[in-house]
């Protein structure tokens, strides 16, 4: 279960590397390097950044998806089902003693 996590976490920190600065950088050393005008070196990190955001998304979505199950395996119960039956017990506990 750790080594899913560790991998989550690890996939995200790579996914979110591309930040604003560093997606402007590659852009600028790739508009010296194959002479792109401003234009087209503001559409690539327009969608650099695009990219990321989905991949960003994308990779959260894995991420709860792989706990979620990770949670089923292993037979918790989630923080609302939790307060669900908590409500509940206290409701039966009022009718049983009012």
């Amino acid at each position: 279960m750790l080594e899913l996590f560790e991998k989550v976490v690890m996939t995200t920190i790579g996914v979110a590397a591309i930040t604003q600065k560093k997606a402007e950088e590659l852009v600028t050393e790739m508009k010296d390097k194959y002479k792109l005008s401003e234009d087209e070196g503001k559409q690539m990190v327009d969608r650099i950044q695009t990219m990321a955001r989905e991949n960003r998304e994308k990779v959260q979505a894995m991420a709860e998806g792989e706990v979620k199950k990770v949670v089923e395996r292993l037979g918790l119960v989630s923080a609302d089902d939790f307060e669900n039956l908590k409500k509940r017990v206290q409701e039966l506990e009022a009718r049983l003693n009012g």
